[in-house]
């Protein structure tokens, strides 16, 4: 198999990582498939707008938003609005897409599930309510995704000339009240939650970046190629 890159850089803005993303997609459109990366992070507070978003599922003013420290920023992902801050851990796969977007979305989602089953919990993917829930799945004909469901994952991305940017959104310890500010992806009865939770103990992030790098890359066909960070550090400065 195919080894692939693996990136934990910690907390990193979302401007300087999405700046990076560009960077090693720009590599891979021009020949360079060494660069496709799993770049693995957690962000600042921040409230991002992908392509469909409504504004006015950006519940908090301005002001309010400036006395959290709390950015608003928009983004070229897919989605509407959703929150990314400490806790979460964030993965974006930049690699070139062999079987279209969903099976790709699918494969963040399958490491979503494994590391989820690791804390004891029993997660699925559903496709009509992109992200990946906790407990009774919404019902299939609810266009409010809500049900008694948990949404524990969120999914982004972008394809440019077949390769893909952004991708997941995993609440590890996240603290759940952000979302308060917003309309989780547009969802009013989407209840966000995190494997802390969900697993009634703490959980620590870095304790899920390994786990879920190994999932992905069994996911994809691939193989984790841990080491990667001084790499991608000397892009973000």
């Amino acid at each position: 198999m195919k080894p692939l890159r693996v990136a934990w850089l910690g907390r990193v803005g979302y401007a300087a990582a999405a700046a990076v993303q560009e960077r090693l997609r720009a590599a891979i459109v021009d020949g360079d498939r060494d660069a496709e990366t799993l770049l693995l992070l957690e962000h600042d507070p921040v409230i991002t707008l992908g392509r469909a978003a409504d504004r006015a599922n950006v519940l908090a003013s301005g002001e309010a938003l400036a006395q959290r420290g709390v950015a608003l920023v928009d983004s070229t992902r897919g989605g509407d609005v959703t929150y990314h801050g400490p806790g979460q851990l964030v993965a974006y796969p930049i690699v070139t897409l062999d079987r279209g977007v969903l099976a790709h979305v699918e494969r963040m989602a399958q490491a979503v599930v494994e590391v989820a089953r690791d804390h004891g919990l029993r997660a699925h993917f559903r496709r009509a309510c992109p992200g990946v829930w906790i407990g009774e799945p919404p019902p299939a004909d609810d266009p409010t995704c809500g049900g008694r469901g948990k949404k524990l994952a969120s999914f982004g991305i972008h394809v440019h000339r077949r390769v893909a940017i952004h991708g997941v959104a995993m609440n590890v310890s996240t603290a759940l009240d952000a979302f308060s500010l917003i309309v989780p992806c547009g969802l009013s009865a989407a209840q966000p939650t995190s494997l802390a939770v969900e697993s009634g103990r703490p959980v620590a992030l870095a304790d899920t970046v390994e786990p879920f790098a190994a999932a992905f890359c069994r996911a994809a066909g691939r193989t984790p190629q841990f080491g990667a960070e001084p790499a991608i550090r000397s892009l973000l400065s």
